[in-house]
């Protein structure tokens, strides 16, 4: 998942087609549809999936969202983005362990990608979603263990990482709201730190998923645990 389009597919994010063109670019003239059946879909608001061929993020109805999106469907090339916020307030990532991530910047987004296996890190830059170098091993150690990490749904889902006046805040999201912030910052960064538009929209966007989501509730094997 490397700058724009972002993909997901070898090292790469969900690409950005219909659903991410909004967020990293003007507006088209025409409205947005449904990439399966062609009916306008809202400008915000709707519903995205997964093409896992692909790797790319396709703008959907909710009628055709909802074919994707049952218990048990077989989902074949198409898997719809989940709609769930969750956060884990004992989500512990102290200073030695951020520096070990190497991100350059405060915030950071992971998924789990099918393909390969493993989990595929990104941040905001100026250039829109850049991929992490860092060994996917060195991931792994830092977040795997987590109890986001155990919840989150391959491709679609995403764990969003946020480190602000000496913590970092942990969340699952869906994945297509990571490219959204992506979408923000490309646009409205300015020179080295961003700028203050930029730092605003940032604490925005973190409000409104700190509204939206909820406790992760402990397994039944951490409940045990004294």
């Amino acid at each position: 998942m490397n700058g724009h389009p972002a993909r997901t597919g070898g090292a790469a994010a969900p690409a950005a087609r219909g659903g991410l063109r909004r967020f990293t670019g003007p507006r088209a003239p025409r409205p947005e549809t449904c990439e399966l059946c062609g009916v306008a879909v809202p400008q915000d608001g709707h519903r995205h999936l997964v093409e896992t061929e692909q790797r790319a993020l396709v703008c959907a109805c909710t009628a055709c969202a909802l074919l994707f999106d049952r218990p048990g469907a077989v989902t074949g090339r198409f898997r719809a983005v989940p709609d769930r916020y969750l956060t884990d307030p004992d989500h512990r990532l102290d200073d030695a362990a951020w520096e070990r991530l190497q991100i350059p910047v405060g915030v950071a987004f992971f998924f789990h990608n099918a393909a390969l296996d493993r989990l595929v890190a990104l941040y905001p830059s100026p250039a829109g979603a850049t991929e992490s170098e860092l060994d996917p091993e060195t991931w792994q150690a830092a977040l795997g263990a987590g109890r986001l990490a155990t919840l989150l749904e391959s491709d679609v889902e995403a764990l969003l990482l946020r480190r602000f006046e000496g913590r970092t805040a942990c969340y699952l999201v869906p994945i297509d709201v990571c490219y959204e912030l992506v979408g923000r910052m490309r646009l409205l960064w300015q020179g080295f730190d961003g700028g203050a538009e930029a730092r605003a929209a940032l604490s925005e966007f973190f409000e409104q998923v700190e509204r939206r989501s909820r406790a992760a509730v402990a397994s039944p094997a951490e409940a045990r645990l004294p």
